[in-house]
């Protein structure tokens, strides 16, 4: 399997400093998970049913005419490529690993690119996928060049899969509203965002046809009653979610303003994370995690990429360390 960030209790093993010690900054998952709405017996009790209220939610929340509610993003990341015959898949690059895996799996032949390479490739792609802001860049495709791709993959019966699972703090750039047309896929994630990841929920927007089509794969009953009441709760918390932008615009922002105080500035992010390009990204890496804190690294390129902290001690705790790096690296 695949590295991600959140291996937490690996850590704990390796670097022998107690669970609790730890600052875990290595996902892009929100700090600050929404309450837990009150959930009935019922909910526990009997099997879950669709239109229970959950889509409406999450039409409205995503603004999308369609929808179909999943075990999280990664379900329908590996169930996509076996709907379509073996093709060639464009994948902008670097990229979340998990979706050129699963498409080479699936037969298709693979296709690295950068954006700057899309528009010549395009005529000899079945499928172009990306992330949009980009895992682990935070670089974001301006949402016209997103729809003028798709539009051209449309004309030959082609897709356009865009993983907008970190697109929630800036929902003006989704192309999610226009994912009724043909041959556009988005995906999105609750957990990010809402700070609920265990929760593991997440939906496909797309034309009906292809939605039916991948619920008869996944099955019946991929997400369960106790998800479905705390997602449409979440989704309706208007209030919330407005506090939650704001609070991770501002430190995200405090974030990229201390990696770039200590040397390290950002190489890219958004609101969920920052990301730093560099040659000794794997020294920074385990001299963070021999103090007890945790940051996702990358090799290809070398990089790290460092959640938010949630509390000002937690900031406070990072850049102690990154002084201190500092002073041993000078």
């Amino acid at each position: 399997m695949l590295e991600h960030g959140g291996r937490l209790l690996r850590a704990v093993k390796q670097y022998g400093i107690a669970r609790e010690d730890w600052l875990d900054l290595s996902s892009g998952i929100a700090p600050w998970p929404f309450a837990i709405a009150p959930i009935p017996l019922d909910a526990w009790a009997r099997l879950p049913e669709t239109e229970d209220g959950l889509e409406d939610a999450a039409r409205r929340y995503y603004g999308a005419t369609q929808l179909l509610p999943v075990a999280g993003s990664q379900a329908a990341i590996q169930a996509l490529p076996t709907l379509r015959p073996a093709g060639r898949v464009g994948v902008l690059s670097p990229c979340y690993a998990e979706h050129p895996q699963t498409w080479q799996r699936a037969g298709h032949v693979l296709v690295e690119l950068d954006e700057s390479q899309v528009e010549a490739e395009l005529e000899r792609l079945d499928v172009l996928v990306l992330v949009n802001p980009n895992n682990p860049t935070g670089h974001r495709v301006a949402r016209e060049r997103l729809l003028h791709w798709h539009a051209r993959l449309a004309e030959r019966g082609g897709w356009l899969v865009v993983d907008e699972a970190f697109m929630d703090n800036t929902p003006e750039h989704s192309v999610s509203d226009c994912a009724e047309r043909p041959g556009l896929i988005v995906l999105r994630s609750f957990g990010k965002f809402f700070g609920l990841a265990g929760v593991r929920l997440g939906c496909v927007v797309a034309e009906l046809a292809l939605l039916q089509r991948l619920a008869e794969l996944l099955g019946p009953w991929t997400v369960s009653g106790p998800t479905r009441v705390l997602a449409q709760a979440c989704f309706a918390d208007q209030a919330a979610q407005q506090a939650q932008i704001e609070r991770c615009a501002q430190a995200s922002r405090r974030l990229a303003d201390l990696l770039a105080s200590s040397g390290l500035a950002p190489s890219g992010g958004c609101d969920l994370f920052q990301y730093v390009r560099s040659e000794s990204a794997s020294g920074l890496h385990d001299f963070l995690a021999r103090r007890g804190i945790l940051v996702r690294l990358f090799t290809q390129p070398a990089a790290v990429r460092l959640g938010l902290p949630a509390r000002a001690e937690d900031e406070q705790r990072l850049a102690q360390a990154l002084t201190d790096y500092q002073k041993e690296t000078a």
